[in-house]
């Protein structure tokens, strides 16, 4: 039973004037909701911090969730969407190439809930200790 699909973006090697730029993340949402037919929960929350000026944005969907974090010091942005209904895979590539430059783009989906994945070993190894 598959509960969801998250997708976790990595925009790699962008400008990063565009990074530090909430007008253009702005734009990115608005596309990503627009595209992919999905329907906000209030507002998107945004925050820009101080130094490097690197940008966190939030918004809760019906659907479930989308998120962003820039890090304009390292040329690179992540993005993260959750839906809990299936959705076309957004072309995270060309549009993060488009509004922020970026020279890589790295996308990962992941099928929340899927009763083929592996399942972790409760007494492997983990970072830092045992399990």
């Amino acid at each position: 039973m598959i509960v969801g699909t998250e997708w976790l973006i990595e925009a790699l090697d962008a400008n990063e004037n565009a990074l530090r730029d909430a007008e253009i993340l702005r734009e990115i949402f608005a596309r990503v909701v627009k595209d992919l037919s999905l329907k906000t929960l209030g507002e998107v929350f945004w925050h820009q911090f101080e130094g490097e000026r690197g940008i966190t944005g939030l918004v809760a969907l019906t659907e479930s969730h989308l998120a962003c974090h820039t890090y304009p010091e390292h040329r690179t942005a992540t993005f993260n969407l959750y839906c809990c209904r299936t959705r076309p895979t957004w072309n995270w590539e060309a549009n993060l190439e488009e509004l922020l430059g970026a020279k890589i783009v790295n996308v990962r989906k992941i099928e929340r809930g899927n009763s083929q994945s592996q399942r972790p070993n409760p007494k492997s190894k983990i970072a830092g200790g045992e399990a």
